[in-house]
């Protein structure tokens, strides 16, 4: 069963806000689908008409602008890890934006997607509360400017329009006396969504706090301020003793729920746990210490943005006969009746290329990894219609001819391979891995391969496998 009935890609924003007028509540925007799929799936969220944006220019914008910051909704997590700028002036965003599932789930997954998902355990939304960012929104009827804060209205809820779209994050920089860091307790290294986050920001003049916000997430129905935490760092250093107080002002303004990740007494101890920990942090000056240098990105040689499609609006039905144009594995491919289906079962069930694999279909496994031109990506959370006029790699197009790739070839030599379920998607990733950074550290390579999951070999020969390569390459 097709999970929409019509597929729109406009090529700009005019043409996205004439969509939205139209449809209104039966369309749904879709920028890197990584929630909205898995919801359609579920059945969480329905939607007749999806209306993706992916492609459509100027809204992927990282642009500093005196002392405020300027991203478009567009700007993938991990675009928000690699900007130098956004390192600089706005670290807890970009700790935030590396905290976030897995490199190929960063490459297509949008901060503007994060904040209009609206879940309390979103991991941007505390730095930008923190910050004070403002969201610009967009419609027909005109453009309209809302603090983040006043944006929530509760659980999953937000002001927000039917015929509206996000249409720009503003962020007040930091200043050069304050400091900020975001932290994250999840149940496991990556993929995992936050048991509880927290965001904090100090300003220290001479020593002593001038200024201070504290920013929870996952432990009420939306992000919130601890305001009475804040108060008390205010007005005199960092010492063990005020960081202690807020750390347990902050659990006071806590109001979490039992869930499966935790209980609430848990939650509520650990976020002042979390809190007492950032504080530590700032006034030792360690905020920075845990964020990689170079961290693997899993996008090649280009700079981990999606070309644009030319032209007007591209329409695709589910159940009509429209076109999917791509180049697949080098071959120009031309596919009907794909309309209303996966990227994943496209490859598979229309052009028969079995390579990559279905594992969870939610994102969470990695077997599916392919390379949406020249980006790492879950193949299970893309459309079938996002491929048209795109390039496409998969598992059985990295070979040249009778030659495997190299670490197709170390794969073998090393014994890297088990039951083989979950192969082709490690390859794919640990591939785009060796053309981004040639000789990777260890570390570098249990990043790249963190969103991609073995039930069999113990991850050693795979990671041996990818040094390997590296060093015969």
């Amino acid at each position: 069963m097709a999970l929409w009935e019509i597929y729109y890609t406009p090529t700009s924003v005019e043409e996205t806000l004439q969509l939205l007028a139209r449809y209104g509540s039966q369309a749904r925007l879709i920028a890197g689908g990584t929630d909205l799929l898995v919801e359609l799936e579920r059945g969480v969220r329905k939607a007749s008409v999806l209306i993706d944006i992916s492609r459509v220019p100027g809204l992927d914008g990282i642009v500093l602008e005196g002392e405020t910051l300027r991203l478009g909704p567009l700007v993938t997590h991990n675009r928000l890890v690699a900007s130098s700028t956004v390192r600089e002036r706005a670290f807890p965003l970009a700790q935030a934006a590396w905290n976030v599932g897995a490199p190929a789930i960063r490459n297509r997954g949008t901060l503007g997607g994060n904040l209009v998902t609206a879940s309390p355990a979103g991991d941007t939304i505390p730095p930008l509360v923190a910050m004070g960012a403002t969201l610009v929104l967009r419609s027909v009827r005109g453009e309209r400017e809302v603090p983040i804060r006043k944006f929530y209205l509760g659980m999953r809820e937000v002001d927000l329009a039917p015929d509206e779209m996000l249409a720009e994050i503003r962020v007040p920089v930091a200043s050069p006396d304050e400091r900020g860091i975001f932290l994250k307790l999840r149940l496991r290294q990556a993929l995992a969504v936050s048991v509880v986050n927290a965001a904090v920001i100090v300003r220290l003049e001479r020593g002593i706090v001038t200024r201070a916000r504290v920013a929870l997430g996952s432990v009420a129905p939306t992000v919130i301020r601890a305001c009475e935490a804040e108060g008390v760092l205010v007005g005199g250093p960092l010492t063990e003793e005020r960081i202690a107080e807020a750390a347990a002002l902050a659990a006071r303004a806590a109001v979490p729920i039992d869930d499966i990740r935790a209980g609430a007494e848990y939650r509520r101890e650990m976020a002042r746990v979390l809190v007492r920990r950032a504080l530590a942090a700032l006034a030792e000056r360690r905020e920075r210490e845990a964020f990689p240098d170079r961290p693997p990105l899993l996008w090649g040689r280009s700079d981990g943005r999606f070309p644009r499609l030319a032209g007007r609006t591209v329409r695709h039905t589910a159940g009509g006969d429209e076109p999917i144009e791509c180049t697949v594995n080098g071959q120009n491919q031309v596919i009907h009746g794909a309309n209303g289906k996966t990227l994943l079962r496209m490859l598979r069930e229309d052009l028969g290329l079995t390579g990559t694999k279905e594992g969870c279909g939610e994102g969470e496994c990695g077997a599916c990894t392919i390379w949406l031109d020249g980006i790492a990506v879950l193949s299970c959370l893309v459309p079938a219609p996002r491929a048209h006029g795109a390039q496409i790699v998969t598992v059985e197009g990295l070979a040249r001819g009778e030659k495997l790739h190299p670490l197709q070839q170390a794969f073998i030599q090393e014994g890297a391979v088990q039951c083989g379920y979950c192969t082709p998607g490690f390859v794919m990733s640990g591939a785009k891995l060796l053309e981004e950074l040639p000789n990777p550290s260890r570390e570098q390579i249990l990043h790249a391969i963190a969103g991609n999951l073995c039930r069999c070999t113990g991850y050693y020969k795979i990671v041996r496998a990818i040094e390997q390569a590296a060093v015969r390459a």
